[in-house]
């Protein structure tokens, strides 16, 4: 349960998450060919972390098959953008995926 008092310390606000601390992250998904075997989706996933994650200070968690799903936030305390949204769906459109689904900016702690 998210507190609305307005009179929190910085010790709070960071255990809390709120504030200056808030982590602001997004949910992504997509789909292989039915045929794709399984190293290529182990390829395919190296590339993804080493030309859009690691580059961007994102982490990623999530898992799959032909059908990934997981979230995207920040390796360090912090906000994914606009930009980080933007980077990793292109990404994914332009290596050979289909079915790109990625959500808006939320707050992955207090999400509703």
């Amino acid at each position: 349960m998210k507190f609305e008092a307005k009179n929190r310390s910085r010790r709070l606000r960071k255990k809390l998450r709120v504030d200056e601390f808030q982590e602001l992250g997004f949910d992504v998904a997509w789909k292989f060919a039915d045929d794709i075997k399984s190293d290529e989706v182990d390829q395919f996933i190296d590339r993804f972390f080493a030309e859009v994650i690691e580059p961007n200070g994102l982490g990623f968690g999530g898992e799959g098959d032909t059908i990934w799903h997981g979230l995207i936030c920040t390796q360090k305390l912090g906000k994914c953008t606009e930009q980080d949204r933007a980077a990793v769906e292109k990404w994914l459109k332009d290596n050979g995926t289909t079915a790109v689904s990625v959500s808006e900016l939320y707050d992955v702690w207090w999400a509703e």
